[in-house]
């Protein structure tokens, strides 16, 4: 059995933040979240490394920015697929460093931490562009279903309800599992149509084996690799290609077209 204890206090701007504990019953009991890429911005050191400890905890890639100007420079430079900024920052604040943002980024989901939850604040930070809020003192388990809630609308999920695609002249039946009339495995069948679903789109790879394999682990990325090689083989020649975006996923185009 372990034992496993976090108590959080925060310094300088004086919040006392979420006390908790867990008992977790071994390693494969621990839940932890799919690796979403987290950047968070806030100017308080305090409170910015322990909730990026506790969100890496929770299987959470996090980046960290003391700043706005620092948070949008991150934007620009990684990878991320939410953005947890502070308001209240000193000089470039939060409300200006979101406004800056949607002027080049529309789609990157942004959830506000306040200070206040005065209307004028709250109704401030919707006008700008963000998709959720907070007020500190925050507390970190509702603040990871906010998270989660968020990137459920952004993550491709069903996308097309077509079971039947053109394939550069080759015919997918999915229904049937036939590709160019040879038949595919239960799984190379599934993995494909959810690339034709998505068509041109990036399809997570960590979506793909909770999806598929119900595993996310190494030995499933391995089966992933595999059954792509093997859907690569199927589209030979046809000018649609599963393209590969590394540590990321993966995207199915037509070659021929761009």
């Amino acid at each position: 059995m372990i034992f496993f204890a976090i108590l959080i206090f925060v310094g300088e701007k004086g919040h006392l933040w979420h006390g908790f504990c867990y008992i977790i019953y071994g390693k494969r009991n621990m839940i932890r979240a799919p690796k979403t890429h987290v950047l968070l911005c806030d100017d308080d050191v305090n409170v910015s490394t322990v909730l990026a400890d506790y969100l890496r905890e929770r299987g959470y890639e996090v980046l960290t920015a003391a700043n706005g100007e620092d948070g949008l420079a991150k934007l620009t430079a990684d990878r991320c697929d939410i953005c947890l900024m502070d308001a209240d920052m000193p000089q470039y604040n939060g409300f200006d460093a979101l406004s800056d943002l949607r002027k080049t980024s529309n789609q990157l989901p942004v959830i506000m931490l306040m200070e206040s939850d005065t209307l004028s604040e709250i109704h401030r930070a919707y006008e700008l562009g963000c998709d959720d809020y907070m007020v500190k003192p925050l507390s970190i388990e509702i603040l990871i279903c906010k998270i989660e809630a968020i990137l459920r609308r952004f993550r491709p999920s069903a996308g097309s309800q077509e079971t039947e695609f053109d394939l550069g002249g080759m015919h997918f039946d999915s229904v049937h599992q036939t590709v160019g009339g040879q038949h595919l495995s239960a799984r190379e069948n599934d993995l494909l149509l959810m690339l034709c679903q998505n068509m041109n789109m990036l399809v997570d790879r960590h979506l793909i084996l909770r999806t598929l394999w119900q595993a996310d682990n190494h030995f499933a990325a391995r089966s992933l690799c595999v059954y792509v090689n093997h859907l690569r083989c199927f589209l030979t020649g046809t000018g649609i290609q599963i393209v590969s975006v590394h540590g990321r996923g993966y995207k199915l185009i037509n070659s021929k077209s761009s």
